[in-house]
């Protein structure tokens, strides 16, 4: 059970957006790469960034702040945000980046992530489920589909995929828990290898996260509460060892 400190990127600045809204958003650094070493030396083992200028327009503003990110540190960094063509597929990876997040086209173009996973393997292609009231979003969150979360989970799994992240955009940056039921009922429905995201707020979000390891919920994204030091991710990986020692025993 991974614990990914996430670093937004706006304007090559590290950034949060509450519930992804454009017009809420909180600077907490000018230096990326200052943050990115802060959480490798606080004991991170991987890195979740997001360009959120690509999300919203469809083409990056921070591909530099993302090479310096990935230079700059010993630790493995994944990256989503505009990435809608098998171009960008390729350089981003190219740039020492472990491994892709594909949202928007998972709607829009799912033929695209089936040739990504062809080309560079599924260890190399995440697709992004964000969802609101069980419905996936895409374009930075900014539209809102009629497809249901679990029902791109199920085609993506068809198309080869082998890991998702799933994000309740209610709970994002709002510190109120994560949707604990509808992360597990993806995960079991799916089969898929899943990331949790949205609202871990608190070192119990921590622990219940971690209880869902069984289920094939291996990793989790936390931002703002790392930020605003509600969670130090030291004492998060003491938890989320505590949890995983627990549901050995039982087994």
């Amino acid at each position: 059970m991974r614990i990914l400190p996430a670093i937004d990127l706006k304007n090559g600045k590290c950034v949060r957006l509450l519930q992804g809204k454009k017009d809420r958003e909180t600077i907490y650094s000018d230096d990326p790469v200052r943050m990115a070493l802060r959480w490798q030396h606080e004991g991170a083992t991987y890195l979740h960034l997001i360009d959120l200028d690509g999300a919203f327009e469809g083409h990056s503003r921070n591909v530099e702040a993302i090479r310096a990110i990935v230079e700059a540190t010993d630790i493995l960094a994944e990256l989503g945000g505009g990435i809608r063509n098998m171009g960008a597929i390729t350089r981003l990876l190219s740039l020492g980046l472990d491994r892709v997040i594909l949202g928007t086209v998972a709607i829009t173009e799912p033929d695209l992530v089936r040739r990504a996973i062809e080309r560079f393997g599924p260890e190399k292609i995440v697709v992004g489920i964000d969802a609101k009231k069980g419905k996936a979003a895409l374009k930075g969150w900014e539209e809102i589909s009629e497809v249901p979360a679990t029902a791109l989970a199920s085609k993506m799994k068809a198309l080869g995929v082998e890991r998702i992240i799933y994000t309740d955009i209610s709970r994002d940056g709002m510190m109120t828990g994560p949707n604990i039921v509808a992360t597990r009922q993806l995960a079991q429905q799916s089969g898929l290898k899943v990331i949790a995201s949205g609202g871990i707020s608190s070192l119990e979000d921590v622990q219940k996260v971690a209880a869902l390891e069984p289920y094939g919920v291996d990793s989790m994204i936390i931002g703002k509460a790392l930020y605003e030091g509600a969670i130090e991710l030291k004492e998060a990986k003491e938890k989320r060892k505590e949890k995983r020692e627990k549901i050995k025993e039982k087994r």
